[in-house]
């Protein structure tokens, strides 16, 4: 098996992933997974595509993530590690696509408008 790359995006946040054959290691910019994503709900999110398919321990996953927040970073990540699973097997795609994680979430923050305080709230009116 050859390194599979994959591509996952959440609002700002771009993660790339490299799955491998391994151990299970999993690395988030070269730092241990725990390290970066701290809190449990963080780490359940980045490795329920691992989960659902029982492949917690069958490969070295490498994770570049940039960019967004936190939590975007690790949906980033849940996307790009799903797609992965989707590559290495086509059966994956059955357990992955009920569970919602190969659907890319297109919501983004909306653009501030000039003459408005943010984008939908605006400086307030006088009437005298």
């Amino acid at each position: 098996m050859d390194v599979i790359h994959k591509i996952g995006r959440r609002k700002k946040a771009i993660a790339r992933v490299y799955v491998s054959k391994g151990k299970g290691n999993l690395t988030v910019n070269e730092r241990d997974f725990k390290a970066y994503f701290t809190t449990s709900t963080l780490q359940y999110k980045v490795t329920q595509p691992l989960n659902l398919t029982d492949n917690q321990s069958n490969f070295d996953i490498k994770i570049n993530v940039y960019g967004g927040g936190v939590n975007g970073q690790a949906e980033a990540a849940r996307l790009a590690l799903s797609r992965a699973m989707c590559e290495l097997d086509k059966n994956n795609r059955e357990l992955l696509k009920p569970e919602g994680l190969l659907t890319r979430d297109p919501r983004m923050v909306e653009r501030k408008k000039f003459g408005q305080k943010k984008a939908r709230k605006k400086f307030q009116f006088s009437k005298r």
